[in-house]
């Protein structure tokens, strides 16, 4: 897939199979670009999105599905909650997409469920802008995974976590992900991310362009880059 924004260029080609991938790489090397292309929130210049047997971007067959209709469940760094909802309704929006549409009783049902799997139920009746940075990124992604969508785009999901929310949500991550059917990309700048959410395949970015792929265990056994040296210098 080839994506341009301004004058950032942006070329890679990524797989995954039903394990979480993640992504790695330094600030400013179109990761966010990347993720915000497979949403649909950025059009690409060429190229083709696949996940399973479904299409979401062929330049070719000039197909691009709009972003409520892709099945992905993204999770942004800035957590996207709406202001204007409460806790409760911001998890129970990301089921309003589904097909057919469950009823608004059964939606605060799931929302609230996932909130108390998260351990953060007692946020339910909070509005976003009174939670902190990490209370908000919790609340994002249980938006994202009530939803059960085909693929899970999360970017850097646990970095705005403090340090004592970070393991219990990275375990609780870990397990939903090899639980349920969707696919997922991860985007992480925390080497813990790779071994504690069960990776086994890891793509590195640097200047718009995958530089390496592989397994944990082989990217910090021979890292390509400066940067991936860097990365698993501390395990």
């Amino acid at each position: 897939m080839r994506a341009k924004a301004g004058s950032f260029r942006l070329s890679a080609r990524l797989c995954g199979d039903g394990s979480p991938t993640l992504l790695i790489g330094p600030n400013g090397a179109g990761k966010t670009t990347l993720l915000r292309t497979i949403c649909g929130g950025h059009t690409p210049e060429s190229g083709r999105i696949r996940v399973g047997d479904r299409i979401l971007y062929d330049s070719g067959a000039g197909l691009s599905l709009p972003p409520g209709e892709r099945g992905v469940g993204y999770v942004p760094q800035g957590s996207g909650l709406f202001t204007h909802l409460d806790v409760l309704d911001n998890v129970a929006f990301g089921l309003v997409a589904n097909r057919p549409r469950p009823p608004r009783r059964e939606r605060r049902s799931s929302a609230l469920s996932m909130l108390g799997d998260l351990g953060c139920e007692h946020l339910a009746r909070r509005t976003a802008t009174t939670l902190s940075g990490g209370e908000r990124q919790q609340v994002a992604l249980a938006r994202a995974l009530v939803a059960d969508p085909d693929l899970l785009v999360l970017d850097e999901p646990l970095a705005a976590l403090d340090a004592g929310a970070r393991p219990a949500t990275r375990r609780f991550l870990a397990r939903h992900l090899a639980a349920c059917r969707a696919a997922s990309l991860i985007v992480t700048h925390d080497v813990r991310d790779l071994r504690g959410l069960g990776a086994k395949q890891v793509h590195v970015l640097e200047a718009g362009a995958v530089v390496q792929s592989g397994s944990p265990d082989e990217l910090a056994a021979s890292p390509a880059t400066a940067f991936v040296g860097e990365f698993f210098a501390y395990p």
